[in-house]
């Protein structure tokens, strides 16, 4: 029998566990925002091998993909949804949207909510879009 060692165990540093917290913080506050406004929650953290989308909502024929950025203040935070990002969060959708056909004819939006200490989260509708 291996026994391993408690001590050789690697962790994660305390910043990255803080910063994970903050996040999942982060996207609970956003999600609650939503179904605030109505939205079901469809799914969270939804990993692709494109990328990975933060929540995926519905509104009666209207699927939002939605990106989370929680930063110290607003501004920050709008300016953290890089294009980079941007394009690889169009790409899960599109493998979101393959592996689920019933929401073919919805339509479909990318929004953008942002998370700051002291303020009341910021849900940016349609804050980019999947044009080429």
């Amino acid at each position: 029998m291996t026994t391993t060692d408690p001590s050789s165990v690697r962790r994660p540093a305390p910043r990255r566990v803080a910063a994970y917290r903050a996040g999942r913080d982060a996207e609970a506050e956003a999600a609650a925002c939503l179904t605030g406004k109505g939205f079901t929650i469809l799914a969270e953290r939804h990993r692709t091998r494109q990328g990975e989308i933060d929540l995926i909502a519905q509104a009666g024929n209207l699927v939002v993909f939605v990106e989370v950025k929680a930063r110290g203040r607003l501004d920050e935070a709008a300016y953290a949804v890089t294009p980079r990002q941007q394009k690889r969060i169009i790409a899960a959708a599109e493998a979101w949207l393959a592996a689920h056909p019933e929401c073919a004819a919805c339509d479909l939006r990318f929004d953008a909510m942002l998370i700051a200490p002291g303020s009341v989260p910021l849900h940016l509708e349609a804050a980019f879009d999947a044009s080429p």
